[in-house]
């Protein structure tokens, strides 16, 4: 019960987009095309979940018994990287077409603050190995769901009317606000 509320906690409570603003770089710029944006959400799923899962019993086993935590910013995107890059062949090889659409984002997920900020959330909670696990899927999780709902809802707006004024950028930044405040009704369900 205990990783289910940190889950859900991760998920929706504190979504990282939307009540941390981390990760907004990806946000406003995958979210043009549903594809797209679900394609970068599962990749984040991945990415983050497979760091955070690595980076635990490193941090845990390795840097805090050395005595050298102040490397661990250092060692985490280190590690992120690699995992990118792993995600990035992987898809080059067999998903071409989603490949190509992510375009500069992709390799951006290693400088994505999400992922980075995934982790040391983690590390600062002093959560054990499941906590980290199930924080870190929710924390994916839900990026991965809020960029495909503001993906669909920038897909709805191009194809109205919109102000000259509030086109493009401006009219996306809107509706991520009135996402946030709906996401702001969550919060009384997690830790």
């Amino acid at each position: 019960m205990e990783l289910f509320s940190i889950f859900i906690g991760a998920f929706l409570v504190q979504n990282i987009i939307l009540s941390l603003f981390t990760g907004m770089c990806p946000f406003i710029g995958v979210s043009k095309k549903a594809s797209s944006a679900l394609g970068m959400g599962l990749a984040v799923i991945f990415v983050i979940t497979l760091s955070a899962t690595l980076i635990w019993p490193l941090y845990t086993f390795v840097l805090v018994p050395n005595n050298i935590e102040f490397m661990r910013t250092i060692v985490f995107i280190l590690l992120i990287a690699t995992v990118v890059q792993f995600v990035e062949m992987f898809m080059k090889k067999y998903m071409k077409s989603l490949y190509k659409s992510l375009g500069i984002y992709l390799p951006l997920i290693t400088t994505n603050c999400a992922v980075l900020g995934a982790v040391i959330f983690n590390v600062n909670r002093n959560l054990d190995f499941g906590g980290a696990v199930a924080n870190a899927f929710g924390i994916s999780a839900g990026f991965a769901l809020v960029i495909y709902l503001f993906s669909t809802m920038r897909e709805r707006i191009d194809t109205n009317t919109v102000p000259r004024g509030f086109k493009g950028v401006p009219i996306a930044l809107v509706t991520a606000a009135i996402m946030a405040m709906a996401f702001a009704g969550f919060a009384g369900l997690g830790s």
